[in-house]
């Protein structure tokens, strides 16, 4: 089935005649495959139909909501992506571009509006996007890869002021271009003997999987691998290998085995380093996935059978699940991605969860995920309001409380998550224990630690995940792009004794989960003392029983005998780990760092993060200087620098510039610096600006608060090279008399990807 049959999408249902064809035909030039993030030049030429083109009549060019293409523009000819239209009969055309000139999906319109004049059968209207004849260096193709980008022509042919869409819209492809980086991913925990997977492939320049590679690498364990070949070959068209089968059986079962696995080339030159795997006898495995992202049938790109395909053999997920909107899942679209998650469910292999985005106003309680264990369930749609199908309307559930009300009386085998998106998720208006069971703190829209504090003041008791949020086709592996994303998108690593359905929803209804922006790292958390620890929430299961436990895991609701607990952790990551932040609730009891010593007064980390509101205006835009006097600039690094259309400039020799977005997530560089006694910085933003010392700049931050939603730039110094390996938490925390004592770690690497534990939940009384 066409994928238009599968998108809830809305156009006037007053038509000038039923057959498209009349409403006129577009073609355009060149056709096939263009490299993501290239200038190139099209012609699109729009022929009339029996009706025409009338006075003040259109057409419009739409394109996706996520589509991050350039702006195109008519004012300057010799600038990026100038636009030029004509008509056969030389009647005026008006062109105008607007990232919001149109209706969801296609939120993005160049519309060509006839003036003085109209246009009769037969008649043209030729387009030129990315006219190179002013001087222009064409228009910029989008990021990211899409099989079928589609040139959606839509028209008013009667100047009605309603637009139909013509009967059929030219397409091109958008294709990766040569490899910038290579990665290489392995899970982070397995059992003595139990197979495992590698993954290799290497990305362009905006994280788009190459088939430009032609190489063979040679890969070198740091210890024994059953079944791992010395070299792999990856060769043109291929995007990504796996390798199978593998294990680790010579393991002394008294203690831990970590592996890492290096890529270099054949003359010996490191390409990549996976994450640390750690082998260890017991009950549980980790296993890693994306469990929230969309495809072209809804708002995102490419199709939902290819989100799936890129989930497991290009990011290397263990799970995902599939999220459209709940407002465009029509009816036939719900049975296909219903029968994609049976057909791409393997136990063992790779999981798949059916599933939607319930997807309400924030005055109805905000956007959440929604996970069944079984196919052929009931959806149950906040709205309508791009379904034209009313049939299935009565089974709307139009507020977040109505939703968990008919999940319960429905008795559904069902988990949801509350996440904040388009519509942030009030947990305060509505929240169901027994069926909502975590928050999404972080996505490609930014990082939302907030949620968690919504809960714990709230007195809810929840786990922490975060997912991607995708609407680029990459669910796992999700660059931002260069439009409205500021962030790369989260995965999550359950605990679970085996990679199955049921082994899931038990890992959510337990909380035995954690969570990171991106890269996998794992951890291993503790929390000892004298317990009674029950087997379900208390307060959403008044029956739940207690038994006694010296030992909690991530998770566990108990009650404490003792005014103390102490919490233990061991982190290990790819990175070094620049910090550890120990909580309790959204207090920091304890900052533990990175052990390295700090070699002299040279590396100094700028920092910025935060978001504007708690919803759709969340973005912060960010136009940073930082100064520096009596010192020399002797190398940078940037941190979370995920457009590289944005790169940091040091526009002077002792000046560094940078132009980034934030929304709860931060992004930062390191500066390596030769400075006199008497070095001094200046940090100006469109936020904030401070004048410092360097020699009072030490291990702990200098905050500048700058507004907003925690809106600061933050300044501390860093070791001239960080030790590598894990880092270890022991700390004795304080059980709150009243209410909730939630232990739970912030983990932050030198490379800056952050992850959360769920937390640990204690009580006295």
């Amino acid at each position: 089935m066409p994928i238009q049959q599968h998108m809830g999408e809305i156009f006037s249902s007053a038509l000038p005649t039923e057959d498209p064809v009349l409403y006129g035909t577009a073609d355009i030039t060149p056709k096939g495959a263009f490299e993501a993030r290239s200038f190139q030049t099209f012609t699109l030429t729009y022929k009339t139909g029996r009706y025409g083109l009338d006075d003040t009549g259109s057409i419009k060019v739409v394109f996706r909501f996520t589509a991050d293409g350039g702006a195109m523009q008519t004012e300057d000819p010799t600038a990026p992506n100038y636009v030029t239209a004509v008509s056969s009969n030389g009647v005026p055309l008006t062109v105008s571009f607007d990232f919001s000139g149109h209706v969801r999906p296609w939120y993005q319109a160049l519309t060509v509006m006839v003036s003085k004049g109209c246009l009769r059968e037969g008649d043209t209207v030729t387009l030129v996007v990315g006219d190179t004849s002013g001087g222009s260096p064409g228009y910029r193709v989008q990021s990211m890869c899409e099989s079928e980008f589609t040139w959606r022509v839509i028209a008013d042919v009667c100047a009605t002021g309603h637009y139909v869409p013509i009967a059929e819209s030219p397409t091109i492809a958008v294709v990766p271009g040569p490899p910038a980086v290579w990665k290489a991913v392995l899970p982070t925990m397995r059992r003595p003997g139990e197979a495992f997977r590698l993954g290799i492939k290497a990305e362009d320049a905006h994280g788009n999987p190459s088939d430009q590679v032609d190489a063979t690498v040679r890969l070198k364990p740091s210890i024994a691998v059953n079944g791992l070949p010395e070299t792999v070959s990856l060769k043109p068209g291929q995007r990504s290998l796996t390798v199978y089968g593998l294990s680790i059986t010579n393991v002394d079962t008294g203690g831990d085995v970590t592996l890492q696995i290096t890529l270099e080339d054949l003359n010996g030159a490191a390409l990549a380093i996976t994450n640390p795997l750690i082998i260890r006898d017991g009950a549980l495995a980790e296993y890693w996935g994306d469990m929230h992202g969309q495809s072209g049938e809804s708002v995102g790109l490419n199709t939902a059978r290819e989100y799936f395909t890129f989930a497991r053999d290009m990011a290397f997920l263990d799970a995902t699940s599939h999220q459209a909107n709940d407002f465009q899942i029509n009816s036939a679209f719900w049975g296909h991605v219903n029968a994609l998650t049976a057909e791409y469910h393997e136990d063992g292999r790779f999981l798949t969860v059916p599933g939607y985005e319930w997807s309400g106003n924030t005055g109805v309680g905000g956007d959440r995920n929604v996970y069944f264990r079984h196919e052929g369930r009931i959806i149950r749609r906040s709205s309508h309001a791009l379904i034209a199908d009313r049939k299935e309307i009565d089974t709307d559930s139009p507020t977040a409380r109505q939703l968990f009300e008919d999940l319960a009386a429905n008795e559904e085998d069902v988990v949801v998550y509350a996440h904040i998106g388009g519509r942030p998720a009030d947990v305060a208006y509505a929240h169901d224990a027994r069926l909502e069971t975590a928050m999404e703190i972080h996505s490609a829209w930014g990082t939302f630690e907030w949620l968690m504090e919504d809960c714990f003041r709230e007195g809810y008791r929840v786990g922490v995940v975060t997912n991607s949020d995708g609407h680029k086709g990459r669910p796992g592996a999700s660059y931002p792009g260069a439009s409205k994303f500021g962030a790369y998108g989260g995965i999550t690593c359950f605990l679970m004794r085996e990679l199955t359905r049921d082994a899931w929803f038990d890992c959510l209804r337990n909380r035995r989960h954690y969570a990171t922006t991106g890269d996998r790292i794992h951890i291993d958390l503790a929390v000892e003392g004298d317990f009674e620890r029950y087997d379900a929430d208390p307060l959403a299961y008044p029956q739940a029983s207690a038994s006694p436990a010296q030992r909690l895991g991530m998770g566990d609701i108990a009650r404490s005998n003792g005014d103390t607990a102490t919490m233990k952790a061991t982190v290990h990551a790819r990175a070094p780990i620049e910090r550890i932040d120990v909580m309790r609730g959204m207090e920091i009891l304890e900052t533990i760092r990175n052990p390295a010593p700090i070699k002299g007064r040279g590396r100094l980390r700028v920092l910025w993060r935060g978001a504007m509101v708690k919803g759709r205006g969340a973005r912060a835009d960010w136009k940073g200087r930082a100064s520096f006097q009596g010192c020399e600039i002797l190398r940078t690094q940037e941190i979370n620098a995920w457009n590289p259309d944005r790169p940091l400039v040091q526009s002077e020799p002792a000046v560094l510039e940078w132009d980034s977005v934030t929304a709860g997530n931060f992004g930062a560089f390191d500066v390596w610096l030769e400075e006199s006694d008497n070095a001094e910085v200046e940090i100006e933003t469109n936020h904030a600006t401070a004048r410092f010392e360097l020699s009072e700049i030490g291990s702990e931050d200098v905050v500048i608060p700058a507004g907003g939603l925690d809106l600061e730039v933050k300044l501390c110094r860093l070791p001239e090279e960080m030790a590598a390996g894990p880092l270890t938490v022991d700390v004795d925390i304080p059980v709150m008399d009243e209410g909730d004592t939630p232990i739970w770690i912030r983990v932050t690497t030198e490379d800056g990807f952050q992850a959360w534990t769920s937390p640990v939940y204690l009580f006295r009384n």
